[in-house]
């Protein structure tokens, strides 16, 4: 079993900024794909990131191209969620995920493993 922690969140002003971790126990980090995603009560689990097991592939949705930045130190067992130029519609509750294979995926239903989530709040 697989432990997903996350940290970083907070309440930041619109235009700033906050850098997400998420580390995982377990010693085949390195072997698997990992996502970030967010959401807010009411809504479905939205897609913001994901990147695959070695970092050489990222992918992102629409609305946090150029301001956010998806990283991974496979040596820490820790995936990264830098995001820039906050917006309000940017609050949620944002989660990482692990997927048991090598590549990424933007559907919340292709991964295995889930954290417990960490509160982003903008404020405008």
């Amino acid at each position: 079993q697989v432990q997903l922690v996350e940290s970083g969140g907070g309440l930041v002003q619109a235009g700033g900024s906050l850098r997400l971790s998420c580390t995982a126990s377990g010693r085949t980090f390195s072997r698997y794909a990992m996502g970030w995603f967010r959401q807010v009560p009411g809504k479905e689990r939205e897609f913001v990131a994901s990147i695959s097991s070695d970092g050489a592939s990222t992918s992102y949705e629409d609305s946090v191209k150029g301001r956010f930045t998806i990283s991974r130190d496979n040596a820490k067992n820790t995936v990264y969620l830098h995001m820039n130029s906050l917006k309000s519609e940017d609050t949620a509750l944002y989660f990482c995920a692990q997927r048991r294979i090598l590549f990424m995926s933007p559907s919340a239903s292709d991964y295995d493993y889930w954290g417990l989530g960490t509160q982003v709040t903008v404020s405008s």
